[in-house]
């Protein structure tokens, strides 16, 4: 998929019921030098089996959308000869159905694409001060009308990401972003702190290796419950992890997807930041029939470490204004 940095490899994406729990937000600057990664490439996938890897995919390379080769995924609403028509703009603070198709470049809607990790189309909504994240799967009408149910808990800015593959010949994979705004008053919220670690629902994730600017790093996630490593991570989508970053100001999109790996506790990712600066990281596990997702703050390009001991995680009650759902 069109995302801008490079990575290794591809994952999941995320479930379909609201009151999935979510972690804080906790964040890191550079922790600790990276292993090197086996393979980097820009967006190269195949499809291994979860039983034999984190889900990963590493093979053939997939060369960036024409036109978006310098550009971070999500930064336009056009690309490619593909529009992302958001038909609901501004929907209603709370629960309610957004509505969207993807227009060619003759202006009508596409109804055939490629599936890409068991699904054709991934959606993705995140407010604009990266307090609330949803990661949904909508429903394909037979004229290429996409509708889901999404959760907006506050009112403000919000922005709307496809990312997809059209099924048409020499198609490649592109990722287009939408802005909508929920009415209301707007009273934008911090972006959470930077620590090294998360809490969901009793489970702790602890982010290590670096997300560098212009240069491939290890981002390596350990999942813990009750400080016993889970080893038995469930394959979500085919993959045992899925890792969406955005940075801060314009939300630009990384999309990156685990490199090779077992079950767990560990779940490796290899991208790079196209600059310096904030980013927002949201990774979706899957144990015991359920998605959870851990969010951290990471700043690319800032020297330092992250402290030897890191402070105790943050818990956060599901779908609260920093909450995520599957749709």
């Amino acid at each position: 998929m069109n995302t801008g940095v490079k990575i290794t490899a591809f994952a999941a994406a995320l479930a379909a019921t609201f009151g999935t729990a979510y972690g804080v937000g906790k964040g890191v600057g550079p922790i600790e030098e990276p292993k090197k990664a086996e393979h980097v490439g820009q967006h190269a996938e195949t499809t291994p089996g979860p039983a034999e890897t984190s889900g990963g995919h590493g093979g053939h390379e997939e060369t960036p959308a024409q036109g978006a080769a310098e550009l971070p995924g999500g930064l336009q609403v056009s690309e490619a000869g593909y529009t992302l028509d958001l038909q609901t703009p501004a929907p209603p603070r709370g629960r309610s159905t957004l509505k969207f198709a993807v227009k060619d470049a003759a202006g009508k809607n596409v109804t055939a694409f490629t599936t890409e990790h068991d699904k054709e189309l991934h959606f993705i909504v995140a407010s604009r001060d990266l307090t609330v994240f949803r990661h949904l799967h909508p429903v394909k009408a037979a004229d290429g009308t996409w509708t889901v149910d999404a959760d907006l808990p506050d009112a403000g800015g919000y922005k709307a990401f496809a990312d997809f593959k059209p099924a048409a010949k020499g198609a490649q994979a592109v990722t287009l972003g939408a802005d909508l705004g929920v009415p209301g008053a707007y009273a934008p919220k911090p972006l959470p702190a930077a620590a090294p670690t998360a809490s969901v629902d009793g489970y702790q994730v602890r982010l290590g290796g670096t997300l560098d600017p212009g240069k491939a790093g290890e981002l390596r996630l350990t999942v813990t419950r009750a400080g016993k490593p889970v080893t038995d991570l469930e394959p979500y989508l085919g993959a045992y992890g899925h890792l969406v970053a955005l940075r801060q100001g314009d939300l630009a999109y990384l999309h990156v997807h685990p490199n090779e790996g077992g079950p767990g506790p560990d779940v490796s990712f290899t991208a790079t930041a196209p600059s310096s600066g904030t980013y927002r990281l949201f990774l979706d596990f899957q144990h015991e029939g359920k998605v959870r997702t851990a969010a951290f703050t990471v700043r690319a390009g800032t020297p330092g470490t992250a402290p030897n001991t890191p402070p105790a995680p943050a818990t956060s009650p599901a779908n609260d204004a920093g909450g995520h759902t599957h749709g």
